[in-house]
């Protein structure tokens, strides 16, 4: 049985193409639980959520190019 949001979506294949890979699949998916979690209803909410807890996320995220995007 899973014991980590990583080790739950190990398995999941990514979707995305092209320039839509900057960003790791496994943050956006943490960051978007987290966000859901704390109220946000949306894309623009999620990605506000990123921006106000930054500094904590990535404690345990790669975020190489930031908290991704709404766009």
């Amino acid at each position: 049985m899973p014991t980590t949001l990583t080790e739950h979506f190990k398995g999941l294949t990514d979707p995305r193409r092209g320039q839509g890979k900057c960003h790791q699949l496994l943050d956006i998916i943490t960051i978007a639980i987290c966000a859901v979690i704390c109220g946000a209803d949306n894309w623009v909410e999620i990605e506000r959520y990123g921006q106000a807890k930054y500094d904590w996320l990535k404690t345990f995220l790669a975020l190489l190019h930031g908290i991704p995007s709404h766009v």
